[in-house]
């Protein structure tokens, strides 16, 4: 069973999930700070508040904090638009080479045809 462990945690895909991970906390890290110091403040200024963390509609006892969800809607949006830039980055340097069709059965049949008549009129 150790060794069944030990042979799954040095497959590739693990150590890359793991990678994965630790960049994508990074990066979220990143992204948070962007839309937190940068954008949020420049939404503020066309809704004239700077903090959209703050917004709050109150009915009742109960508090709707939309401003958080805004936030969390706009980290969504920017990662997913990085996300998307980044695997269009790589797909260009990744352009898979394609194979040409294999001919129909027709088609194969006629070359068959042709190269006998050519065998033919060569002798």
């Amino acid at each position: 069973m150790l060794k069944e462990f030990k042979d799954f945690i040095a497959r590739g895909n693990v150590v890359d999930m793991a990678v994965g991970i630790i960049v994508g906390a990074a990066f979220t890290a990143i992204v948070n700070s962007l839309v937190n110091n940068l954008i949020n403040p420049l939404i503020g200024l066309f809704i004239g508040k700077i903090d959209l963390s703050n917004l709050v509609l109150t009915v009742g006892d109960a508090q709707f904090k939309y401003g958080l969800f805004l936030n969390a809607v706009i980290n969504f949006i920017i990662i997913a638009f990085v996300v998307f830039l980044l695997v269009k980055f790589i797909n260009h340097f990744h352009k898979k080479e394609e194979k040409p069709a294999a001919p129909s059965p027709e088609v194969q049949y006629l070359k068959e045809i042709a190269e006998t008549l050519k065998k033919q009129t060569d002798e």
